[in-house]
């Protein structure tokens, strides 16, 4: 379970055997989680978090949208060698 990002007690992760969906991050503060797609950025799911929150969320993904990607690249890449 690579993580790639933690802000303010938000950790961006991917599971290592998730080669057969599109690149995706998944989000996690305590009981909190989150799944979004990365190309384009969209919401896949959601347990916990309000509204607000899965706004502030979305823009932080859009923000690291391009190094997810290029941490997903890699890790499937180096992967399947």
């Amino acid at each position: 379970m690579p993580t790639i990002l933690r802000i303010d007690g938000h950790r961006f992760f991917f599971y290592s055997r998730e080669t057969n969906e599109p690149p995706h991050i998944h989000v996690q503060t305590a009981e909190k989680a989150a799944k979004f797609w990365l190309s384009p950025v969209a919401l896949a799911r959601s347990v916990g978090y309000n509204q607000s929150e899965l706004g502030w969320l979305y823009t932080l993904v859009e923000q690291n949208q391009a190094m997810f990607l290029e941490k997903w690249n890699e890790y499937f890449s180096a992967s399947n060698i």
